[in-house]
């Protein structure tokens, strides 16, 4: 199993405290089903990404896009190629001892 959360998960977002205490449940969940599973030979893990340019920035002023952008170290937003990249390496049986982890997507944004 792979949850999508969010790096606002992890390090909260001004002016999204729902959004974020959301991302941060989700975060919190995967830990617990993670270690609830293990013996199952079940792995539960999370990915956080931040932006990813998608459709959605069309619904967004540009200071926000541009807010959002300064915060990612790499200079850049998320591809969906990128997460798609990491979600199948979690889901495949190359992963077949870690459970219960989140693995950033955030371009640096997020470094612990």
């Amino acid at each position: 199993m792979v949850n999508v959360a969010s790096i606002a998960g992890k390090e909260g977002n001004p002016n999204a405290g729902a959004y974020s205490a959301s991302k941060a449940a989700v975060i919190a969940l995967t830990k617990t089903l993670g270690k609830e599973h293990a013996s199952d030979n079940i792995s539960v893990n999370c990915v956080t990404p931040a932006a990813a340019r998608t459709r959605i920035f069309d619904q967004m002023a540009q200071e926000h896009i541009d807010y959002m952008l300064a915060k990612i170290p790499r200079g850049r937003f998320l591809e969906v190629d990128e997460a798609a990249a990491m979600i199948s390496w979690l889901s495949s049986a190359e992963n077949s001892f870690t459970t219960g982890a989140v693995f950033d997507l955030s371009g640096g944004r997020a470094t612990y």
